[in-house]
């Protein structure tokens, strides 16, 4: 049978000399075998043990309640704890970086950004259990949620729309109606994407924009002025027809 001294398991497992002996004084990890000269060694069983100890106090568990657990669970049982908990602290991180991204998307929309408004879309973005998917049929909110932007995403459309809005802010600013040849432009450039978000379906794309119009408070979709919205309608009402 193999064993490991001290110094050994301590460079291993990155685990200070000081603790392990800590640990032997308090009886939660006893090395199997000691010389004489108080010399210890450690035995894979220990290991096993010392790996369980180690998962535990990553879930900050005491160590005293490590001591009554310690051999009650299997070295499977904590492992999967330990993946359960894993698995939670990713699923926080991912929200933590759509939050983020989803901020620095909104900076790109919103010239000046005040903590107030900070806030709002923050709390927004965590609370909202994507109210405005409940409006379509089941097939439908398979669709939608895979295709429509999100300012927590970076990718190509989601820029595409930020830009689109950043000009139409600009133009309402700058007194450019939408009957204008930039209206014009800006329009042709939303119905594209539009085309392509949706996949040529009209009908899903009108039902989606009659609920892109109601308050965001009801829908939880990142809340559009009216302003903006009465704009892009105008300016493909020149284009179509």
């Amino acid at each position: 049978m193999k064993y490991w001294t001290t110094g050994e398991v301590s460079k291993q497992r990155n685990i200070s000399i000081r603790t392990l002996r800590y640990y032997d004084q308090i009886d939660l990890l006893t090395p199997s075998f000691k010389e004489d000269n108080g010399r210890r060694y450690y035995s894979e069983k220990d290991l096993f043990k010392l790996e369980k100890i180690t998962i535990l106090k990553s879930l900050s568990l005491p160590l005293e309640n490590i001591r009554d657990v310690l051999d009650k669970l299997s070295y499977k049982q904590i492992l999967i704890s330990h993946h359960n908990y894993l698995q939670e602290q990713l699923s926080k991180l991912q929200t933590s970086i759509s939050n983020t991204t989803s901020l620095i998307n909104m900076i790109d929309m919103e010239e000046s950004l005040t903590w107030e408004r900070v806030t709002e879309l923050v709390q927004n973005s965590q609370n909202t259990s994507i109210k405005w998917i409940d409006y379509f049929q089941d097939d439908e909110k398979t669709f939608l949620q895979e295709t429509i932007p999100n300012l927590s995403n970076n990718d190509k459309t989601t820029q595409q729309y930020i830009s689109l809005l950043r000009r139409i802010e600009w133009c309402i600013k700058h007194d450019i109606k939408p009957e204008s040849d930039e209206g014009h432009q800006i329009a042709c450039e939303l119905i594209e994407i539009s085309n392509d978000t949706f996949q040529g379906d009209t009908k899903l794309m009108d039902k989606f924009w009659e609920i892109r119009k109601l308050p965001s408070e009801e829908t939880g979709l990142y809340p559009i002025s009216e302003e903006v919205l009465e704009y892009v309608e105008r300016c493909i009402a020149y284009v179509t027809t």
